[in-house]
C-alpha cells in the first residue's frame, strides 16, 4: 500500500469516528465523472490526492477546520475569488474555510500541490497569501497527528508560514 492509500484510509477512519462523535451523515463521494466534469470548468486538473478525497471519502463536510468544502462550493469559490479585486491566482482552488475570512488552498499547478493560506484580513492583495504547508498530504498528516497548523498551542513564529510571493505572477 502506498503513502496516498495509508493517508486516505487514515482520512476515511477519521471522518467515520466524526459521523459517531457528531452523528452528522458524511455526504456521499462523488462519482468519478463529477471530476472529469469539475476540471473542465476549472481548466486545470485536480491533485490525484484531492480527487481521490473528493470520489473515496466524501464531497466535503470532513477535515481540517470546518472540513473540506464541497467540490462546487470550492468552484464557486475559485471562480469568486478570480472575478474580485483580489488578484486570485490561477490554479489556486480553496478548499477549507479556516474561518475569518481565511481559506486553506491548494495549489493544483504544483507537483506537491503545496497547500496555501489566504489570509485577507490585513485588506491588502499582496499580503493575503502564505505557504502553509509543503503539500496536500503533509497538511493532512498534520491534522490528523495535530501537528502543524493543527496544534492546540503554538507560537506563531515558530510556524513556517512565509509569504507566498510568486502568487501575482499567476494572476
Amino acid at each position: 500500500m502506498n503513502e496516498n492509500e495509508q493517508l486516505l484510509e487514515q482520512v476515511t477512519a477519521r471522518a467515520r469516528d466524526a459521523v459517531r462523535e457528531h452523528g452528522k451523515p458524511r455526504p456521499v463521494p462523488l462519482a468519478d465523472g463529477e471530476i472529469d466534469r469539475a476540471e473542465s470548468v476549472l481548466g486545470f486538473a485536480l491533485p490525484p490526492l484531492l480527487a481521490a478525497l473528493y470520489t473515496r471519502v466524501g464531497d466535503g463536510g470532513f477535515g481540517p477546520d470546518y472540513g473540506l468544502l464541497p467540490l462546487r462550493q470550492a468552484i464557486a469559490a475559485y471562480e469568486a475569488g478570480r472575478s474580485s479585486g483580489w488578484g486570485w491566482p490561477e490554479g489556486v482552488l480553496p478548499i477549507a474555510d479556516l474561518g475569518c475570512a481565511m481559506s486553506a488552498c491548494v495549489d493544483c499547478r504544483s507537483e506537491t500541490a503545496r497547500m496555501l493560506l489566504f489570509e485577507p484580513n490585513p485588506g491588502d492583495p499582496d499580503l493575503a497569501w502564505y505557504h502553509l504547508s509543503p503539500s496536500l498530504a503533509d497538511w493532512l498528516r498534520d491534522w490528523l497527528d495535530g501537528t502543524g497548523w493543527f496544534r492546540e498551542e503554538w507560537d506563531e513564529d515558530e510556524m513556517d508560514a512565509g509569504p507566498w510571493a510568486e502568487f501575482s505572477s499567476r494572476i
